[in-house]
């Protein structure tokens, strides 16, 4: 199933309210702006079963530390379906977190706010400016289930330019992972 919107950048991101599934970290339910920081917010379409995620979490996990040090938010949203894809289901959100995760988690049980985003892929990046509005879309890098083979940092070099004050030089790529596990 295609999303039917498509957020690019130079588009204000959609607003949300989710609940959190990382009690470590963020409140209960949590908005866009809580996520924000002081120069923006990384989005990110994840979930728990995906090989890409799994491949790319120590990255995403370190990725989120430096942002969050250099004022920039970040939050990982799960979409997918948790009734064909129980992996996916609030449960085992709430296991993964417990794991060491260290951003908010957020469940999108309607899957409005994918649909609002037009995400596609898990993972999928959405780094943000301090007005909320899209600079970078894409990948984190172009090896998400093997880092010995990345040979880019897209996400990381959007976020250096972002906090540089420089135009993002790539501010659009295709992600790299598993489809959002659309309901039927």
């Amino acid at each position: 199933m295609q999303s039917p919107q498509s957020v690019e950048p130079g588009s204000k991101a959609p607003d949300f309210e989710l609940p959190n599934a990382n009690v470590n970290s963020g409140s209960e339910r949590m908005s866009l702006s809580d996520v924000m920081g002081k120069n923006g917010a990384v989005v990110v379409f994840t979930c728990n079963h995906c090989p890409y995620v799994v491949g790319s979490e120590p990255r995403i996990e370190r990725v989120s530390e430096n942002a969050r040090r250099q004022g920039i938010g970040f939050a990982g949203i799960n979409s997918n379906d948790p009734i064909n894809y129980e992996s996916d289901s609030w449960e085992n959100m709430v296991k993964r977190a417990d794991r060491g995760m260290t951003y908010p988690y957020l469940h999108d049980s309607s899957q409005e706010v994918a649909h609002s985003y037009g995400a596609e892929r898990t993972p999928e990046f959405y780094l943000l400016d301090a007005e909320g509005v899209v600079v970078y879309r894409g990948r984190l890098d172009d090896s998400p289930r093997d880092p010995s083979h990345a040979k880019t940092s897209e996400l990381e070099d959007a976020i250096a330019e972002l906090l540089s004050e420089k135009p993002i030089s790539v501010p659009r790529t295709e992600s790299i992972g598993c489809s959002v596990k659309w309901k039927v």
